[in-house]
């Protein structure tokens, strides 16, 4: 196939009939193909922009084929899953899935996220749309730049660093003629530097109107998350206080964002298992019978506006960077190493002592249970007694039957936490 310089003859301009993409795209993409022939065969005609037949000439060179290529791969997926940890637009991901993707069984268009060369780092769809693009290798660690897979949306926002929109026979690899593709740079606000790039593909028929407008939205979205992460602050640096009665989310450098006790009850039971909850649970968790999903996401749309790189989407739960950075995690953590001085340091207080949730007093009566367990069974009469002075510890029947075994029936100390156990008894009508 010759790839010659187009000329001024041929069919009609398509930039006459551009609302075609949109009015009626089954016969927009045949001229676009039969353009994508004539100036690949080297036919003289003025229906390619001088913008894309360069970008079409750039791959070319660089060894793209328009009629059999798959992309070339930087990485293996599961690298891909090392590198999203530590990447910028982890913090933004979950909130972007929450607006854009389409990952109901009905779904049609593919939400990716590149980095700023090109380099897919995430994909969000429908069973069947991310079947379709596995077809095409538009897969993590794929390299869609010009030089990796030929001219796409990504590609030409890599060259430009400004939004991009290609539809069907605009994409030089003819494999990609069925898709369309609307893009757009991600920038830091700190720097202005592109850190990413947003993508949405689908099928002919899914891109409009408002296609473009969707994208942007989403890339406000994401920079306006990236602006409340102080400038160099690494995306990991995350944890959560959920003990005691201020809970907050604490970041790097000590800049603390408080949470409200209901947002802090989601939060708590995000934390307590890692393979998340779907809005309809936590719902039920945290309102009973009467809860709405629709609260709950309310809620979600709220803790990421407060606090960046914390949750993830379908089903929510936390980041892997917040995972297991809870000081009750790092209370069970001690507990399960068998570090019971530190456990003990860190269970300051009850799990969000102001909740009357009930789900959240099970988390609470969990890890009450499981703190007592451990240190009764340790055979320790100092640990026990300073579990015993403890709010936590004071109800502890079964400890203070330790000391007891452990210290003899005249002991000061056990007499004065048995003295102060007959009074709570009392106080209770127990």
């Amino acid at each position: 196939m010759r790839h010659g310089q187009p000329g001024s003859v041929g069919l009609p301009s398509l930039h006459a009939v551009p609302d075609l993409r949109f009015s009626s795209p089954g016969e927009y993409a045949a001229l676009l193909r039969r353009a994508h022939e004539l100036a690949l065969s080297g036919v003289a005609q003025a229906k390619v922009a001088p913008a894309l037949w360069a970008s079409w000439q750039r791959a070319l060179a660089a060894g793209v084929n328009p009629d059999d290529h798959v992309p070339r791969h930087l990485h293996e997926v599961a690298d891909v899953v090392m590198l999203r940890r530590e990447h910028t637009l982890a913090t933004v991901v979950p909130a972007l899935s929450e607006l854009l993707a389409d990952e109901g069984g009905s779904g049609r268009h593919l939400l990716v996220l590149a980095g700023a060369e090109g380099e897919v780092l995430w994909r969000l769809g429908s069973p069947a749309v991310l079947r379709q693009a596995e077809r095409l290798e538009f897969v993590e660690g794929a390299d869609w730049s010009e030089a990796g897979i030929g001219t796409n949306a990504i590609s030409e926002v890599v060259v430009s660093g400004r939004p991009a929109q290609l539809f069907s026979a605009e994409h030089l690899v003819r494999t990609h003629h069925d898709w369309a593709c609307t893009a757009s740079p991600i920038r830091d606000p700190h720097t202005g530097h592109i850190v990413g790039i947003l993508n949405v593909s689908g099928p002919l028929d899914t891109v409009t109107v408002d296609s473009m407008r969707m994208v942007q939205c989403g890339v406000r979205l994401a920079e306006e998350l990236l602006k409340q992460r102080p400038a160099g602050t690494p995306c990991t640096e995350i944890s959560l206080e959920l003990l005691g009665d201020h809970p907050a989310v604490v970041f790097a450098g000590g800049r603390r964002v408080s949470l409200t006790l209901r947002r802090a009850e989601i939060l708590a039971l995000l934390d307590s298992r890692n393979r998340g909850w779907s809005a309809e649970e936590l719902a039920y968790e945290v309102h009973g019978e009467t809860g709405a999903a629709s609260s709950i996401r309310i809620e979600m749309h709220r803790i990421r506006a407060a606090a960046a790189g914390l949750l993830e989407s379908n089903p929510y739960r936390l980041t892997d960077a917040a995972q297991g950075t809870s000081d009750v995690g790092r209370v069970l953590r001690a507990l399960r190493n068998g570090n019971l001085t530190e456990a003990l340091d860190a269970y300051a207080a009850p799990l969000l002592s102001r909740s009357a949730t009930f789900a959240i007093d099970s988390l609470r009566v969990e890890l009450n249970s499981a703190m007592g367990a451990a240190l009764r069974a340790s055979g320790s009469a100092k640990l026990i007694k300073r579990w015993c002075a403890t709010d936590m510890g004071s109800t502890d029947e079964e400890a203070v039957r330790e000391l007891r075994r452990l210290l003899g029936p005249l002991d000061a100390g056990y007499l004065s936490f048995r003295a102060r156990s007959d009074r709570l008894d009392r106080e209770f009508g127990l």
